[in-house]
């Protein structure tokens, strides 16, 4: 996992002693500067945005950065790659929160209190099928049929949609003679 640390990249490119994350003039400043170093990490790296160190995020700089790195990223422009937020206060999560809603996006994230939680807009059968993710560490879509009684097909593609709304990690594994994908956690 390669950790992002928001608040060295404010001073980085800002240069204003701030730790708060406004405007959205602000938050392009910080998005390119996080899709410059996205763009030299290995496929299947897990990149953590961490706000920490960070104040507070209004409305236009969550939208700016987060909104628009997950959608990106759900689009394929920054390849195999996945992110989560850490370090996030319940004061920075509620703006987060409203600017992933209104674009119907989620991204997991890890509270300050090390809680790991699911801030933005994602149906509740598939935040069921991701708390089971979530739990187990990593599930087959077989394994999913079992532990929730769902048919083949369904179960497949409640995890191929978790996968590609980049809310789970896929790998490709041989198991009793074939190949199977098997989904693992962020």
């Amino acid at each position: 996992m390669q950790n992002y640390n928001l608040y060295k990249l404010l001073n980085e490119e800002l240069k204003n002693g701030s730790s708060d994350l406004v405007t959205r003039q602000s938050g392009q400043v910080i998005r390119e500067r996080i899709e410059r170093d996205i763009a030299d990490e290995e496929d299947g790296e897990i990149i953590a945005l961490d706000f920490s160190k960070i104040g507070i995020i209004d409305y236009s700089c969550a939208d700016e950065i987060v909104t628009k790195l997950i959608s990106r990223l759900i689009s394929g422009e920054y390849g195999e790659k996945y992110i989560i937020l850490t370090g996030i206060n319940e004061n920075q999560k509620e703006n987060i929160e409203v600017a992933l809603e209104r674009k119907g996006l989620a991204v997991v994230a890890e509270m300050r209190d090390k809680k790991k939680i699911l801030i933005g807009s994602l149906n509740n059968y598939l935040k069921e099928t991701l708390d089971v993710i979530q739990k187990k560490g990593k599930i087959t879509a077989k394994e999913l049929c079992e532990a929730k009684g769902l048919e083949a097909n369904t179960s497949g593609m409640r995890l191929l949609n978790l996968y590609k709304k980049r809310l789970t990690k896929r790998v490709d594994a041989i198991q009793e003679g074939g190949r199977v994908w098997i989904y693992e956690r962020i």
